[in-house]
């Protein structure tokens, strides 16, 4: 693949990151605001409802989040084993350390937040 190529799959797999966490980051400030509503005071299956939907679209996220993190990081080795890059390619392979933190570091404050809210609807 060429240089110009491998920028093609960055840029797409860098938006797929941007996309995966659209979803879940609304359904979570939507739930806050449902909480501040009463939604802690709704039947019980009501609120169950909410967690599944909040978990459900949280692992889609997330997982949609780690795989596009895996085609980012395939995307910098090639650009790696390549023998000379231009400087927008030398960028990306340098953001491989963000990468991880998209991998990781999102995925984990989806679970503390989760928790938490699952602290508010249930207890």
């Amino acid at each position: 693949m060429t240089e110009n190529d491998l920028l093609a799959h960055w840029t797409t797999a860098r938006w797929h990151i941007i996309v995966s966490q659209l979803a879940p980051t609304f359904l979570l400030a939507v739930t806050v605001w449902m909480l501040l509503e009463g939604l802690a005071e709704t039947p019980l299956p009501v609120r169950l409802a909410a967690a599944g939907i909040l978990l459900a679209s949280g692992v889609l996220g997330a997982a949609a989040q780690f795989a596009a993190a895996q085609e980012g990081l395939a995307v910098i080795a090639q650009l790696r084993a390549l023998p000379t890059v231009s400087a927008i390619g030398a960028r990306v392979i340098a953001s491989a350390r963000g990468v991880d933190v998209v991998r990781f570091v999102g995925p984990a404050i989806f679970i503390a937040v989760f928790v938490a809210l699952l602290w508010a609807l249930f207890l």
